[in-house]
């Protein structure tokens, strides 16, 4: 109990701190999100006081000095807010709300991100116990090839593929066909073959540049758990390889695996930055994209708070789950 009430402390603390910090880091850069917003929408008109007034209220700026709000109300409003998960409205979209360009573009980067982490995951794993438990042969030159391939930058790898089979079955623009269903999803199979289509070469970009890391992790714990004394003791016994193999060998080699894929899943809501800004792919990366370029601090707060909470949740849970399958966490912590 006291492992899990320790652990349950850490991150309420951890979370706390997280969103103070989201909080408090657009109020420290330079330039007040108020005025930019005015100069945007008033394009060197004069603005009306109930205009200026209205822009102050929805960001806290100080446009005239009549609305004053200390930070400590601001910090006790955007709590409030969050509780109510209402994150403003974004500068980039005017007048959209935060939630609603978030709730539209979380979708598409945990269906893409979230698939092509699991994929790589999981064929890292296979591939990499397998080129383990057969190591020393010739299957362990398959490592360079996938290691080269961790260490080309995203960009790159994703230019590389939209130079050689982009076009034709394998567009490169977007997440579906938008001539054929405009601006908005909608449920068909014709619409969910057409994201499919428009997924591919992103996913491949992921599941190439990744997979590296699994099988060289899971390769490495391999060998060096085949050299443990219980393994030869259960090859003493005469037990099968088989059954050595996977109740000894990877059961044992895949947990720090385990602990580096919950990670790498809290990030899948953060997208591949690079990856989606290149397909043009409508998801949280390029939505974080758009927050910078165009100073949008409400959308900025929102992804980052939103790219905050999945990480820690995802530890979390994660954290939960080794505890429970593993009795050493419990007791070491």
């Amino acid at each position: 109990m006291k492992f899990y009430v320790r652990k349950f402390s850490f991150y309420l603390i951890t979370l706390w701190a997280a969103i103070t910090l989201n909080f408090l880091l657009p109020r420290l850069l330079p330039g007040d999100p108020a005025k930019i917003m005015l100069a945007k929408l008033t394009q060197g008109r004069d603005a009306t006081p109930a205009m200026i007034k209205s822009i102050e209220r929805l960001l806290g700026g100080t446009l005239d000095g009549d609305y004053d709000v200390s930070l400590w109300q601001q910090y006790l409003e955007y709590w409030g807010n969050i509780f109510k998960w209402d994150l403003g409205v974004s500068l980039t979209k005017f007048p959209e709300p935060v939630t609603g360009l978030i709730s539209s573009a979380l979708p598409w980067t945990i269906t893409l991100v979230g698939l092509a982490t699991i994929i790589s995951f999981l064929v890292g794993i296979a591939g990499g116990a397998w080129i383990g438990w057969k190591r020393g042969t010739w299957v362990d030159h398959i490592i360079p090839g996938t290691t080269l391939m961790q260490s080309v930058p995203y960009f790159w790898l994703a230019m590389l593929l939209v130079f050689l089979v982009g076009g034709g079955f394998f567009p490169t623009i977007y997440g579906y066909d938008v001539y054929t269903y405009g601006s908005g999803a909608e449920w068909s199979w014709g619409f969910a073959f057409s994201a499919i289509r428009h997924g591919l070469l992103p996913a491949a970009t992921i599941v190439l540049s990744s997979v590296g890391g699994w099988l060289l992790g899971m390769r490495n714990m391999m060998v060096s758990t085949l050299s443990e004394d219980y393994i030869t003791t259960a090859e003493a016994k005469g037990l099968r390889p088989r059954r050595i193999l996977m109740a000894y060998t990877v059961r044992n080699a895949v947990m720090p695996s385990i602990a580096g894929f919950a990670i790498t899943l809290g990030f899948v809501v953060a997208g591949s930055v690079v990856m989606e800004q290149v397909f043009t792919y409508p998801g949280v990366g390029k939505l974080l994209i758009q927050s910078v370029q165009n100073n949008d601090y409400a959308l900025m707060q929102g992804v980052f708070l939103v790219i905050t909470l999945s990480v820690l949740v995802a530890n979390f849970l994660m954290d939960m789950f080794y505890g429970l399958i593993d009795p050493r966490a419990r007791h070491n912590a």
